[in-house]
């Protein structure tokens, strides 16, 4: 590598007020510190981009863009969500950048070890996951979830890092064939190791939470699983198929027992037994339609191919970029 690359930190934004000045103070020492290493280029920024935010994030972000040379803003027309907000960044800047790292907002995920990303880089390494050396500061419940989440993909097929979420380095050659990716349904965690590329793995420890509230609150935490397992295997629709075969095959077993205690003159009349099973058909029935209907909801997305996001403005240096 004969110059030093040119570096983009791309960081998802909304909401943020709360932790935005002290998210930007790290992130611009941190990346003074890689330029007076000589590990990146002084050509090198940080890309906030503000996901519809309804709180004062924009104005923070262009404020910082007026006075600092480092930083530039994104700003998207509304909420798209974070897996479209971060697309939408790393694209912006896919060519103005040797490289990329994408990181949150809140800084949970330890920005200090984006410096171990870099000499990852330079040892000649696309793709470079964030990885957590353990999960002790969340609750049993988030903790025990997640572990079960990554264990389920893996088991289905899905070629995911382990307690990797969306912290991570890659080069303008892999954000290059990301792009190709033309789904609207964006599960990065997974779209990523499907690139390809020499990649590598840095442990960290994550950290608490500086200000404010996580922007992935139960409900948001479920959609997102879901997303992740029905965009990227089809082994639950087999597992439909599988609970069915199994059910058939035990009501034969019913009837022959049914016929068997008529001919013998054993039958007894039962309600309750009748009725549980009846429900208990009737909501593994119901829970095999929806999950068909997940599979169908995404083909109707991708079908009408609307675009992920739409931006409203870009600022450089204070001024509106085209």
């Amino acid at each position: 590598m004969n110059k030093l690359p040119v570096l983009s930190i791309v960081i998802p934004c909304y909401n943020e007020e709360e932790v935005l000045t002290e998210t930007m103070k790290q992130l611009n020492r941190l990346l003074q510190d890689l330029m007076g290493e000589r590990l990146i280029s002084d050509e090198s920024y940080l890309l906030f981009v503000d996901d519809g935010s309804k709180d004062n994030t924009w104005e923070m972000i262009n404020k910082e863009s007026e006075m600092n040379p480092f930083v530039q803003g994104l700003k998207l027309a509304k909420n798209a969500g974070h897996q479209n907000a971060l697309w939408a960044g790393l694209m912006s800047v896919i060519d103005k950048c040797d490289c990329s790292v994408s990181i949150d907002a809140d800084l949970q995920d330890d920005h200090n070890v984006i410096r171990d990303f870099i000499l990852k880089y330079w040892d000649g390494y696309d793709i470079v996951y964030g990885v957590r050396k353990s999960r002790t500061k969340d609750t049993i419940f988030k903790r025990q979830t997640a572990k079960a989440f990554y264990q389920m993909m893996i088991k289905m097929g899905v070629n995911i890092v382990d307690d990797h979420a969306d912290f991570r380095l890659m080069s303008n050659r892999a954000m290059k064939n990301l792009q190709q990716f033309k789904e609207v349904n964006l599960f990065l965690r997974g779209l990523v190791p499907l690139v390809g590329f020499k990649s590598a793995k840095v442990y960290y420890h994550r950290l608490e939470r500086m200000a404010g509230e996580s922007k992935y609150p139960l409900k948001k935490m479920l959609a997102f699983s879901m997303d992740g397992i029905t965009s990227f295997s089809v082994t639950p629709i087999r597992l439909v198929t599988t609970t069915g075969i199994i059910f058939a095959f035990l009501s034969v077993l019913a009837a022959l027992y049914a016929v068997i205690s008529k001919l013998s003159g054993n039958t007894v009349s039962g309600w309750t037994s009748i009725i549980l099973s009846v429900w208990f058909i009737g909501g593994i029935q119901l829970m095999s339609i929806g999950l068909i209907g997940e599979y169908i909801g995404k083909i109707y997305k991708e079908t009408k191919q609307r675009p992920r996001y739409f931006i409203d403005k870009h600022v450089v240096n204070g001024q509106k970029k085209d």
